[in-house]
């Protein structure tokens, strides 16, 4: 038999047997549970929008935050970091770099038994300051900043 003839009547089966669940409603397409995102925060063009979009506006600044990124990047299309914290309870970190377009790189939650830990690719327009924003549970905000220097430019360079 013709394997594309056998493929054609496996999937017309399947498509009998499927019809009149659908047909009688016992077989209803779910509703894809994505995560919520910050559409404001990640589509602003300043710094200062950018944070106060994310809600961090007046951010402590720490040094529970590790930030791991070369001083020198080569390629700013693929500059590779490591972030952490170690503040108790943090809920989120978030990656900002200030001369970037959109300054917001990246959002990263974190449920209670999770380490917050994450290595992280970003592109980077030019030579920057790196911002990452820990928010814990109660609500509060830190931030640790990097400099990174870029040499090759990333985003259109």
């Amino acid at each position: 038999m013709n394997p594309l003839r056998r493929k054609l009547l496996g999937g017309s089966a399947s498509a009998a047997l499927l019809a009149p669940l659908i047909g009688s409603g016992l077989l209803v397409p779910g509703r894809v549970l994505a995560a919520d995102w910050n559409r404001s925060a990640f589509t602003a063009r300043s710094m200062g929008d950018a944070l106060k979009a994310y809600g961090s506006a007046a951010a402590a600044e720490t040094r529970d935050i590790v930030i791991n990124a070369p001083e020198i990047a080569e390629n700013g299309a693929k500059v590779e970091i490591e972030i952490s914290s170690n503040l108790a309870n943090t809920r989120s970190l978030a990656i900002f770099g200030d001369k970037n377009p959109m300054p917001l790189c990246a959002t990263l939650d974190f449920l209670p038994p999770a380490l917050p830990f994450a290595r992280v690719q970003l592109k980077l327009a030019e030579s920057t300051r790196l911002r990452v924003v820990a928010k814990t549970a109660d609500g509060k905000s830190h931030v640790a900043f990097r400099d990174v220097k870029v040499t090759l430019g990333g985003c259109g360079g």
